[in-house]
């Protein structure tokens, strides 16, 4: 456990102390300007009415920036959206302050930063919710609005005369009427353009969000349709009458003041949300299955993309809960949280991006479900050490195979082969007899001997590894057991295209275990035998009419014949009911 030098704790509530200060300052700040604006426009008697609404409407909209941005700041410090809604609200009313100064530079400074104030709106909006500029898209997407804004706002006042009833542009160098109208349809054709391009972006960034990410997008939402009024409000400036273009203006105004609100909602939806983890609380007080537990996280966290990986130290790896290995995503549209206990990881929480705008009821989830995760990782634990004991069952299996082929093929080319040469120097020594009838009685029984030998050799080969099956094939290996079979034999295989060679011959060995019970135990009159793949599997089933109640621990063969099927992820099924025969039936995976 990380524990908090006395120093450093000290350094940071220190800061915190300066940032409330400062926070304060700006409440006040923000307040006085505010209030003194608001009075100042709704006692302007010789203003029409319908541009004190505007006034009106514009101040509320600075004071609202700053106000909800204070909010989010405080409630969200290590955040960036905050910061900006203050500066964003600060910049809009320092601009209409400045404009009612009587003195030129002031106003000019004034107009300059509430058209620039367009900048940060488009800036806000581009990087929401995390407050920077994320990609080149990003950047190339604000560029005009800098552009138009800015330089050729500046350049624009330097042509520009405000008139004879207000103060004197302090920037103006060349009064030039022509080139300043020139230059103001330049900018409107800019914005109008690039504001139809932003719109679109972020329309489709709208709907490729996640449900979850796409709530929290809805200020951008608010923000676009704003932009969208703008358009229609600079093309108006050209044709429509003065009174409709302001209130085409005042409507822009208001939907722009709705967007630090929605903001505030989305914080509000986040906070209500944390009561779901009482609902976390109850559901997990029932002892919910593993594999229900992701569910009831999913619905606290409202992210039905939810997925949830454990930790199992002893493979250095994450895994689901089946014991598979899981890659935690590096790609941004996933975020991960990593739920710790007693200083070691448990497991770690993908979920959509817009959850980590909520750190809170993150935490909150993963306190709340911190031992149903440690239980739900240990059945995950549990699931890898069974595939790890059926890997290391099926290397084993794979290793025996091996064997047994090695000793086949030494069997085949080293004592059969010797036994077939003596029996045929047997034949040429039996030539060279003369007719003596004791030496060929000999002659004779040592060549009996010797076939018997070598039958029961290449039976034991067979029995070892059936070398048929690797060369002809299935089908062909268990004709040759049903011909040899104690009873008659009704063969049926349909395999289609060869099955793996393990496959084959765990299916002979099961098909020449059976024969070879029936034989011995059943005392049965018939038997069948059918092989036949389907659904990804072969499936033998090897039944006879015999007097049943085979079993495991009878001496059959019957577990070994379990063991052998199972190491390849198969199923072995017996029905032997006294008296009514034996069936046995094997279910195994052959892609």
């Amino acid at each position: 456990m990380a524990v908090s030098r006395p120093a450093e704790s000290g350094s940071r509530t220190a800061r915190d102390t300066r940032m409330r200060v400062a926070r304060l300052g700006l409440w006040l700040a923000g307040a006085a300007v505010g209030a003194w604006l608001l009075i100042d426009v709704a006692s302007a008697d010789a203003v029409p009415a319908e541009e004190r609404v505007q006034g009106l409407v514009v101040v509320v909209m600075g004071c609202s920036f700053m106000a909800c941005g204070l909010i989010a700041w405080r409630h969200r410090p290590g955040k960036r959206l905050g910061p900006l809604m203050v500066l964003m609200g600060a910049v809009w009313l320092a601009g209409l302050a400045l404009q009612t100064s009587t003195t030129g530079l002031l106003v000019s400074l004034g107009l300059l930063l509430n058209d620039g104030w367009v900048i940060l709106l488009v800036f806000f909006l581009v990087s929401f919710p995390g407050g920077h500029l994320a990609s080149r898209t990003d950047r190339l997407l604000w560029a005009p609005f800098v552009l138009a804004a800015g330089p050729m706002n500046v350049i624009w006042l330097l042509f520009l005369d405000f008139g004879p009833d207000a103060p004197a542009n302090a920037l103006l160098v060349w009064d030039e009427p022509d080139v300043a109208d020139a230059i103001d349809t330049a900018q409107r054709v800019i914005f109008v353009s690039a504001t139809f391009v932003v719109v679109a972006v972020l329309g489709a960034r709208w709907r490729r969000a996640s449900p979850p990410l796409r709530r929290s997008l809805t200020p951008i939402v608010a923000g676009a349709a704003a932009l969208l009024v703008s358009n229609v409000q600079l093309v108006m400036t050209k044709l429509a009458d003065v009174e409709t273009y302001l209130w085409v203006q005042t409507a822009m105004f208001v939907v722009i003041t709705l967007v630090p609100y929605l903001v505030l909602v989305d914080m509000l939806r986040a906070r209500l949300a944390r009561s779901a983890v009482g609902d976390l609380v109850m559901s997990l007080h029932a002892n919910p299955a593993p594999e229900d537990l992701r569910d009831a996280i999913a619905r606290a966290l409202g992210d039905p993309s939810l997925r949830v990986a454990y930790w199992l130290s002893d493979y250095d790896t994450y895994a689901d809960l089946d014991g598979q290995p899981v890659e935690l995503p590096a790609e941004p549209q996933r975020w991960t949280n990593v739920v710790d206990g007693s200083g070691k990881p448990v497991a770690a929480l993908i979920h959509d991006p817009s959850l980590q705008e909520q750190p809170a009821l993150l935490d909150a989830v993963g306190a709340a479900a911190g031992l149903a995760l440690e239980r739900a990782r240990l059945h995950a634990d549990l699931h890898a050490r069974l595939d790890e004991l059926r890997g290391t069952r099926a290397r084993i299996f794979e290793a025996a195979q091996s064997e047994r082929r090695r000793l086949e093929r030494d069997l085949h080319d080293g004592a059969q082969q010797r036994l077939v040469t003596l029996a045929l120097d047997l034949g040429m020594i039996e030539r060279r007899l003369g007719e003596d009838p004791e030496a060929r009685s000999s002659l004779e029984q040592a060549r009996a001997e010797l076939a018997l030998s070598l039958e029961e050799l290449r039976d034991l080969a067979r029995g070892i590894h059936p070398a048929i099956v690797s060369g002809r094939g299935l089908k062909p290996a268990l004709e040759g057991l049903a011909v040899r079979a104690p009873v008659p034999v009704k063969l049926s295989v349909r395999v289609g295209p060869r099955p793996p060679e393990p496959v084959e011959v765990a299916a002979y060995f099961m098909v020449s275990e059976c024969l070879t019970n029936v034989a011995k135990y059943a005392h049965a009159s018939a038997a069948s035998v059918e092989v036949v793949r389907t659904n990804g599997e072969l499936v033998v089933e090897v039944a006879d009419d015999g007097v049943g109640g085979a079993g495991d621990g009878n001496g059959s063969g019957l577990r070994g014949l379990a063991d052998r099927v199972e190491a390849l992820g198969g199923h072995l099924h017996v029905t032997s009911p006294a008296g009514a025969g034996t069936r046995v039936r094997a279910e195994i995976p052959c892609g």
